[in-house]
């Protein structure tokens, strides 16, 4: 190909779809011709993490700038697919339809949180960040505000918020993997691990830019055919979204049909933990307007706070193009965000519609429990049910099933190939994946960069700190996996925790460093140290038994967090004597879209 390998982007990438189509239509040719359901799983788990590793391995870097922000020369198209990459996590992939389906649309605070965040990071954030020309979050804050304290303080919230994310990402590869690979979850984990390091470990952000692009290609295709598909095939019309209205009435009609009996504490004490009834459950998430409010609101914040994701738009070649690039990535997350609530009204749809022959309330427990697809996921724990009130018959309030599976067992649900089962699988894994990448990739870099080299040794050569920094990946990768063995936490709990610890001890330092000159050292520390100190027990007193005041739950607790953060950083700056002539003049020179980085060659 003529050109550098930039310019040839468009047409690497096409090739590439191009061949990911046509393994899906072999494996469909395999799958007629007698290939098994699990051989199907694993072909596709084992192709796309091959091609994922192969681009981790061609984009090895020994130098510091391609390791820590891909050159600073990644596209605006190309860096907004990345980023939707990096975001679309196993939470919004595997766990965000599965939080609809169960707890109603409520739950859609997240989608109007996290997409409405991207507005922050574009009109507060990302464009500045940039044109400062830093390698990582707590880089900016620990120049801005000088000293090595404020830049510590920024990698304890950076380190606590992102493991607590990672944690769900490796939750959600060892899910795929376990089913796929019919392996127990607390070995797959690992398996998940080894496929994420595979990814990031040569190349830093060079390798993972370049791997999520491949791995948004095949999640959108895997996360948007299945809900095509089981429309047109239940007569909701090829472009389901416009009548979601219309499925939702039904969903309520078949509802009050069946009509509904609360499990006894003897029925509920015989489900796995974790499962869920299909019932009309109404979480706290909508029981008031401030209640999902407040949910979107600390999504929004905990959205522009977020190190892995500000760490994306430092890798463009301009201020004007993060800008722009924010555009592209609110696109594409588009695409898989406004499909979800279809999703999940699709895959309830299928269970208890009766005209449907994929419904299953009203037929015997024992032709329920024959079914190959309801075998498959019971022996994963993800799907239960018992003849609770013993009339043989199964009702809305004896089928459980856990939210992680209602992406990844809709289209055998519906009946469809299980090709598309496989394809949903490598999707799954795909988003999981390109998010766990950014998170060990943001700790990793944090730690080696802002610890090791800007505070232990100044003087240490390239090579060394890329070393300090794959150790890192390795070590933080171990210890995310371990975690999430425990299953301590679900995987869109531990996500929306993160959101939280991010906003409690770095929004406002992060803002509040552009946008107000008087902001200093003294100030920004405060705000760190106590906004995720007390966020931190918030948490702790509401999962205590706490009652918890002004409806700030478990779930946004970064609320809390993030107003104890403002009030200490403004008090305590407005005490302590303002910062000298050069930062103000600094930051002065930040908010100017347009000129030389600040840093320009210092790193």
């Amino acid at each position: 190909m003529k050109g550098s390998f930039i310019d040839n982007l468009p047409r690497i990438y096409g090739i590439y779809t191009g061949g990911f189509v046509g393994f899906i239509v072999i494996m469909a040719i395999a799958e007629q011709m007698g290939m098994s359901a699990k051989a199907i799983g694993i072909a596709f788990v084992a192709f796309t993490v091959f091609i994922y590793a192969l681009i981790g391995y061609l984009s090895r870097t020994a130098q510091a700038d391609a390791y820590y922000v891909a050159g600073r020369q990644v596209p605006t198209v190309f860096n907004g697919m990345a980023t939707a990459a990096d975001w679309m996590s196993g939470a919004s992939f595997v766990a965000m339809a599965g939080g609809i389906y169960f707890k109603g649309y409520g739950y859609m605070a997240l989608l109007v949180g996290w997409t409405g965040g991207y507005v922050l990071v574009a009109s507060l954030l990302a464009p500045y960040l940039r044109k400062f020309g830093c390698y990582t979050v707590p880089d900016f804050i620990g120049t801005r505000y000088g000293g090595n304290l404020a830049r510590f303080c920024a990698v304890v919230v950076l380190t606590v918020a992102s493991f607590t994310y990672v944690t769900a990402q490796i939750n959600a590869t060892g899910t795929i993997a376990s089913v796929a690979l019919d392996i127990p979850f607390q070995y797959a984990v690992y398996i998940g691990l080894i496929s994420i390091l595979l990814c990031s470990m040569l190349g830093g952000m060079r390798g993972v830019t370049w791997t999520q692009v491949a791995q948004y290609i095949v999640l959108i295709i895997a996360y948007l055919l299945p809900v095509f598909w089981i429309s047109n095939k239940m007569g909701a019309g090829f472009f389901p979204h416009f009548m979601l209205a219309d499925e939702v009435a039904r969903i309520g009609e078949l509802e009050q049909q069946f009509g509904f009996i609360a499990n006894s504490k003897e029925d509920l004490a015989l489900v796995p933990k974790g499962l869920a009834g299909i019932t009309k459950a109404h979480s706290a998430v909508n029981a008031t307007p401030w209640a999902f409010i407040s949910l979107a609101l600390a999504m929004m914040m905990g959205t522009a706070s977020l190190p892995h994701v500000m760490m994306r738009y430092f890798t463009t070649p301009s201020v004007k193009a993060a800008r722009k690039s924010v555009g592209w990535s609110l696109f594409f997350i588009f695409l898989l965000y406004s499909s979800a609530p279809m999703l999940a009204t699709l895959s309830k749809l299928s269970l208890i519609d009766p005209t449907l022959s994929t419904g299953i309330i009203g037929k015997s427990i024992a032709e329920v429990q024959a079914i190959d697809w309801y075998q498959n996921w019971n022996q994963a724990n993800l799907m239960f049910v018992s003849d609770f009130n013993g009339n043989g018959t199964l009702e809305l309030n004896e089928f459980f099933m856990g939210g992680k599976a209602v992406v990844l067992a809709t289209p055998e649900i519906a009946g469809l190939p299980y090709v598309i089962s496989g394809l949903v699988a490598a999707g799954g894994m795909a988003a999981a994946m390109s998010t766990a990448d950014g998170l060990i990739l943001a700790i990793a870099n944090a730690i080696s960069h802002d610890v090791y080299y800007k505070i232990i040794d100044p003087k240490a050569e390239t090579a060394k700190r890329l070393t300090v920094a794959r150790v890192l990946l390795v070590v933080i990768g171990f210890a995310g996996a371990t975690i999430a063995a425990m299953e301590i936490q679900g995987i869109l709990g531990s996500v929306i925790w993160a959101f939280d610890f991010a906003m409690s001890g770095l929004f406002f330092p992060l803002v509040l460093g552009v946008w107000w000159k008087r902001a200093n050292r003294q100030g920004a520390i405060a705000g760190m140290i106590l906004g995720l100190v007390s966020g931190a027990w918030y948490l702790i007193w509401v999962r205590s038994g706490g009652s918890g005041f002004l409806g700030i739950t478990q779930l946004t607790f970064g609320i809390f967090g993030s107003a104890v953060s403002l009030v200490s950083m403004v008090i305590v700056s407005l005490m302590t004597q303002e910062p000298d002539k050069a930062t103000q003049k600094m930051v002065d020179n930040v908010r100017v879209p347009s000129g030389k980085t600040i840093l320009g060659k210092q790193h």
